[in-house]
């Protein structure tokens, strides 16, 4: 209980900061506020089961209700050409950024982190990630930061690439929801356009979050296959299953409005609290070591899903 309350107040804030700050998400948020409160020795050892209970429950709670934010009926109003788009923007971005990662010594664990949030949807498929990944805080830390870092940095510079580019503002819409990290990130550089980019952005956002279930399933299928499996551990992860699951129920449209809102709010503040918590596992001195090596990787990895969906529009005009 006293961790627990610990990391309740820790999201608190963080949500706070989010509200006025939207820029700064509260999953972001949380995840600097765990660093600050390990590394300035404000966590006793009272608190510390409490935040390992929130690093791994509260996550897999928070993935599983993050399907209900994805519908099957709105991706299929994509044009298969902007799926196809966005497909291959995902694979060439986790297969390159993974790849880079490794080259410049960042290990396997962060590598496959950093490439699964710059592919897919941030800080959230980070989180979900290290779920089937036994590395260290410090990589999910790491990989974290750096998709804030850069799309952060998207969310400001790809607007007045718009007109350079020669992009409509649907061709702007997709260029963002299939590149860009995060949702809010998306929304964000895609709003200062023009609504009809914005509704385009949303729904290509969402086609790349779907791609998560598998993404994590595959992934824990493969480290099964080339581990050592202990007979706990299942095949494919259960939270994955529940994140299908509740996906379908979307689809399926039997769920009210009414808590699809109150289950948006609760994933978010169970993604807060896991990130505090793989947050709090941090030292900034091991962080620091491979410091420069990661904001390459975070940059390579940007500027790999930025030309990636570019160039699919341009073989799309053809």
């Amino acid at each position: 209980m006293p961790g627990l309350a610990v990391v309740a107040g820790a999201v608190a804030v963080a949500y706070g900061v989010s509200m006025v700050s939207p820029a700064l998400g509260p999953l972001t948020g949380a995840v600097m506020l765990g660093i600050l409160a390990r590394n300035l020795g404000l966590l006793w050892p009272a608190a510390e089961p409490g935040v390992a209970f929130a690093a791994k429950r509260m996550l897999r709670a928070g993935v599983v209700l993050l399907g209900l934010k994805l519908a099957i009926p709105e991706l299929v109003q994509l044009r298969p050409v902007t799926l196809v788009i966005i497909v291959t923007t995902v694979v060439v971005t986790f297969v390159g950024t993974r790849w880079i990662g490794r080259r410049l010594g960042l290990g396997d664990d962060r590598a496959l982190l950093l490439a699964t949030g710059s592919a897919i949807c941030g800080a959230s498929a980070i989180a979900a990630m290290s779920s089937v990944v036994d590395g260290e805080d410090d990589d999910t830390a790491t990989a974290v930061a750096m998709v804030t870092l850069y799309g952060s940095l998207a969310m400001a510079l790809y607007p007045g690439l718009q007109g350079p580019l020669g992009l409509s503002h649907e061709e702007y819409g997709i260029w963002v929801g299939a590149s860009v990290h995060e949702v809010a990130q998306v929304v964000a550089a895609a709003t200062v356009v023009a609504e009809p980019a914005l509704l385009v952005a949303v729904v290509a956002k969402l086609a790349r979050v779907v791609l998560l279930a598998p993404l994590v399933a595959a992934v824990a299928v493969v480290r099964q296959r080339d581990g050592t499996p202990d007979g706990r551990r299942p095949l494919i992860p259960a939270f994955v299953l529940g994140f299908l699951g509740m996906m379908l129920l979307r689809s399926a449209d039997v769920v009210p409005s009414s808590a699809l809102s109150v289950a948006d709010t609760a994933s978010t503040l169970l993604l807060a609290a896991a990130m505090f918590g793989l947050g709090a596992g941090v030292r900034l001195a091991a962080l620091a070591r491979t410091g420069g090596r990661a904001l390459l990787a975070g940059a390579a990895a940007t500027v790999i899903a930025a030309t990636t969906a570019y160039a699919g529009l341009l073989v799309a005009r053809m």
